[in-house]
């Protein structure tokens, strides 16, 4: 399994880190995992709630310095367009 890719949303306030993480994810295949880091304590609520909308699932949230750590992995994306 590759590396996470690292999404630096750190500084910055709702809705940005969440909206970083998901242009991030744009056009990542199933199982891909992601860490967003962020300094907005409100991440810890809005990354769960958009990876239930999204079919993902948030695998670990870790805080340390101040900043959360949320790992995460892409799902089947329910409201992509299919072929």
């Amino acid at each position: 399994m590759s590396d996470p890719i690292v999404v630096d949303a750190r500084g910055h306030r709702c809705p940005v880190p969440s909206l970083k993480l998901m242009k991030a994810m744009q056009n990542a295949p199933p199982g891909a995992r992601y860490v967003l880091l962020a300094t907005d304590p409100m991440a810890r609520i809005d990354v769960p709630f958009l990876m239930s909308q999204k079919g993902g699932k948030v695998l670990a949230i870790e805080e340390a310095d101040g900043a959360l750590s949320l790992t995460i992995e892409t799902g089947g994306w329910p409201d992509a367009p299919t072929d």
